[in-house]
């Protein structure tokens, strides 16, 4: 029965995520961990909570998550900090912190966990939601960028999810995304007035950001701006290109999106993101691309990279249901205290063996053998005084009934041949 008052309640935009539906978020996860580790990427564990500086100088003051949406605070030692908004930005400094760089050589590195904005909760979208991603830091070759879009598209792939459209474009360099930027400024201030009003302060800020405006004036106004492919330089190009030969070497084949600048400052070159037909307006499921300046930018040397990260709640949200209650191979059901002991005994071996075990406590045989058919037990093993005094086990499998008496020296042995097949 409940308590007296209100009930203590999760705050709006985060929650729990309870059995048998934590089951399906651990398939995904042992997937997505199965598929890193065949591309020889290694996990990275990074804190929840970082210096405020660390995403402000890695996002850009001018975007949305840090102008509007990160949870910062200050400590007992009036430090700024902030709950992680995103992966990379946290990867990047642990990278150079930790001199990760030395000997110079590729590093591969994965992540899991929760991250964390203060945004409107909506469908698909929450205060605290969860991401797996990667980095790459080294290669500068368009083999990585292809590589870093084949291994997240078989995370896809390995899952069973279908009906997704890779976008892809490229955000040049420093020697002709200059150039494009001018362009885009000067068609922006054009149609100044029509802008919404964050856009109208991005325009000379950072006119970039306007193409990733989600509202429909905007966006409008986007179809029509000049692109980035179109200003490119040709090694831009060339690279441009390659990347995608390779991609379609592999069978994965992008289409080609050139007002696709993602979210966040830091990206160069290679941008990239996926979308799903089965998630509706928000149908961005994944998304990443190349950052070639961001590990100078923490102090670190002159280092390439790229990742990308998929949201796993919209993941989730595609998967086939490969969840269900976690149901116990065995069953013990002790009748009196001697028995409990002994079973406690055998069940700690059983579990050592490999079997998934649970355990009854108290109640009559009829209560505890609804207890074991309610958590879908395969077998119930039953013990009491009766059992204890000729060193038997009653075991009952419990979707035929059929009932079996057992020496307790052997249970195992039989276990294991009735179960295990093995001789």
């Amino acid at each position: 029965m409940a308590g007296k008052g209100n009930i203590i309640q999760r705050i709006k935009g985060v929650k729990d995520i309870l059995p048998p539906d934590v089951s399906v978020w651990q398939w995904v996860e042992d997937s997505a961990r199965e598929t890193f580790e065949s591309f020889c990427y290694s996990e990275i564990r990074i804190p929840i909570f970082e210096k405020t500086g660390v995403f402000s100088k890695a996002i850009g003051e001018t975007s949305d998550i840090v102008e509007k949406e990160m949870y910062t605070f200050t400590d007992r030692g009036g430090e700024s900090l902030t709950l992680r908004p995103e992966g990379t930005a946290s990867v990047v400094r642990a990278y150079v912190e930790n001199q990760m760089y030395n000997p110079p050589s590729a590093k591969k590195l994965y992540y899991m966990g929760p991250m964390f904005r203060a945004e409107r909760p909506q469908a698909g979208r929450y205060r605290q939601f969860h991401q797996i991603g990667a980095e790459l830091f080294g290669p500068e070759d368009p083999g990585a960028d292809a590589e870093m879009i084949h291994l997240m598209m078989s995370i896809f792939e390995n899952l069973g999810v279908e009906d997704l459209t890779l976008k892809i474009n490229s955000l040049g360099c420093p020697e002709c995304r200059p150039v494009y930027r001018e362009k885009l400024a000067g068609y922006l201030d054009s149609r100044r007035e029509e802008l919404c009003d964050n856009c109208a302060r991005r325009v000379d800020r950072n006119p970039l950001r306007v193409l990733d405006c989600k509202s429909h004036a905007c966006g409008q106004i986007a179809e029509e701006a000049p692109t980035m492919t179109d200003s490119l330089c040709g090694e831009c190009k060339t690279h441009f290109d390659r990347t995608r030969a390779l991609l379609a070497a592999v069978g994965v084949e992008g289409k080609v999106e050139p007002r696709l600048v993602r979210g966040l400052d830091y990206y160069s070159r290679t941008a990239f993101e996926v979308a799903s037909g089965a998630l509706g307006a928000q149908d961005a499921v994944a998304g990443g691309g190349r950052y070639n300046s961001l590990v100078e930018q923490f102090n670190g040397p002159s280092t390439t990279a790229i990742g990308f990260a998929i949201g796993l709640e919209r993941l989730i949200s595609l998967v086939e249901d490969k969840g269900g209650v976690l149901a116990p191979e065995l069953f013990f059901i002790p009748l009196c205290a001697e028995a409990e002991e002994k079973a406690f005994l055998l069940a700690r071996n059983l579990r050592n063996d490999g079997y998934l075990v649970d355990m009854s406590y108290g109640g009559s045989l009829k209560s505890q053998l609804k207890k074991a058919n309610r958590a879908s037990a395969n077998v119930a093993v039953i013990i009491g005084e009766e059992e204890l005094a000729k060193s038997i086990a009653l075991v009952k499998e419990m979707k035929t009934g059929e009932q079996s008496t057992v020496p307790l020296d052997e249970l195992t042995q039989w276990l294991d041949k009735h179960f295990m097949g093995e001789e």
